[in-house]
């Protein structure tokens, strides 16, 4: 056994277990507990049945799953189910795989979180390190449990960590290395209020200690924990890190003075809001790594799916998938992306986003703009309520399928077509990574 695992048999040691939903993270979970501990007992709690129950486990499932927690010494929560009640309001520890390895690797952890861009820099800051010949791993909100890597930390092992805010929301241990991207209207469903899910998202930083180093976007708010502190920006000239928002493609480093051009002919990341992505890769990994390493590997790095991502060319037309985006900057940074733009599609799940700035920015544009579901409702809606420029630019219809047949009779040769919904998929796909497969099998079928 290593550092962590034998804590974790300390910690769970005769005490009763539950297991509070058993999708990946509380399958890794149930590997750990079962492989290396001697608790009590062990619960699967979840909504949903579960497939292929271990033996020797209690199972609870239904309606009333959450019903039996303070009947538990330590609840392990899964970081996709909301708590009927707050954890002060139960008798049971509520924790989760997060809370426990960041107690143990905390000093070895890049951890970053964001409403948006935090998969790509993510994954940058690890494709450099491991190109660089660095040990490395990539977890957490990316798709790989922290819990399937614990058994093979090492010393020097480079820990990075995308971190959602159902991740952070009860979290009472900080990484060494923060990094805080942006915050915009998002998950208001859960968390009713911009302010709680602030307050969620801070805890990336809230108990760091001195010494350790947080990166931080200059247009949030933040509090002082005694972390070495660096904000980041593309609008105010000056933040530590400072990016051009225009040509020149450079990052200006105000403590050290320095500038770096970004190497744009060489690497296939488009925008500013990806420039931005490569200043904070650039900040964190210059801990580790020479110049020369990291633009080396930048520019053997290839864009995320579903992340501005070219699909192909139908008659003339560059269509791309960007079915990430759930917030009107993230619609925004598309078209002043992709070469040309001259047809956007927007629209999904409704979550009561406020699309003011969209609307503001699509009037004093010149794309066409098909919205769709329910949410494109509402911003058609909007629309049609204001002095928009050239309505006629504006339309709705039902689906994607229909939006995409719409967009290849409107959109002219020359031009770039963009899905950057600005809303969720929830309740008409599994995903946005689903949705985003959808507009690309259409936009092939346009081919025949």
């Amino acid at each position: 056994m290593n550092n962590f695992t034998e804590y974790l048999k300390k910690y769970t040691e005769n005490k009763s277990v539950c297991i509070l939903g058993y999708g990946r993270e509380g399958r890794s979970t149930y590997r750990l507990i079962n492989k290396y501990c001697s608790p009590e007992s062990v619960t699967i709690s979840d909504l949903n049945p579960v497939s292929n129950p271990p033996e020797n486990v209690n199972i609870i499932t239904g309606e009333n799953y959450q019903d039996c927690l303070d009947g538990f010494d330590i609840v392990f929560k899964s970081p996709g189910i909301v708590l009927k009640k707050s954890p002060s309001e139960l008798k049971c520890e509520i924790t989760s795989e997060t809370q426990v390895f960041f107690t143990v690797y905390r000093e070895q952890i890049i951890g970053i979180t964001g409403t948006k861009g935090k998969s790509t820099v993510s994954s940058l800051i690890y494709h450099i390190l491991k190109e660089s010949g660095k040990d490395t791993y990539l977890v957490g909100n990316i798709g790989v449990p922290v819990f399937d890597i614990a058994e093979d930390v090492k010393e020097r092992t480079i820990i990075v960590c995308e971190l959602s805010c159902h991740q952070l929301e009860y979290m009472t241990v900080s990484p060494s290395t923060a990094v805080f991207l942006n915050l915009y209207e998002e998950h208001l469903d859960h968390y009713g209020t911009m302010e709680k899910y602030h307050n969620a998202k801070k805890n990336i930083y809230l108990h760091q200690k001195q010494h350790d180093c947080l990166l931080i976007n200059s247009d949030i708010e933040y509090e002082f924990t005694g972390a070495y502190d660096y904000t980041i920006s593309v609008t105010n000239p000056n933040a530590d890190i400072y990016v051009y928002s225009g040509i020149p493609n450079k990052i200006h480093f105000h403590r050290d003075d320095y500038i770096y051009n970004i190497p744009t002919e060489n690497i296939k990341l488009l925008g500013v809001h990806n420039h931005y992505n490569i200043a904070v890769a650039y900040f964190i990994t210059s801990f580790y790594v020479e110049q020369e390493e990291f633009e080396k590997a930048l520019c053997t790095f290839n864009p995320l799916a579903h992340r501005l991502e070219y699909v192909g060319t139908v008659d003339g037309v560059r269509y791309y998938d960007d079915s990430i985006s759930t917030a009107c900057a993230t619609a925004v940074e598309a078209l002043k992306s992709v070469p040309n733009p001259k047809t956007i599609l927007i629209g999904g799940m409704d979550r009561g986003i406020d699309y003011t700035s969209l609307v503001d920015f699509l009037n004093e544009s010149d794309v066409n703009v098909i919205c769709m579901e329910t949410s494109g409702k509402r911003i058609f809606d909007m629309i049609k309520s204001t002095d928009f420029k050239n309505p006629e630019r504006v339309h709705y219809v039902q689906h994607l399928d229909d939006a995409v047949k719409l967009a290849h009779e409107i959109t002219p040769s020359g031009t770039s077509c963009v899905l950057s919904p600005a809303s969720a998929s929830y309740g008409i796909f599994k995903n946005f990574e689903e949705r985003g497969d959808a507009f690309k099998k259409l936009v092939s079928e346009l081919k025949k």
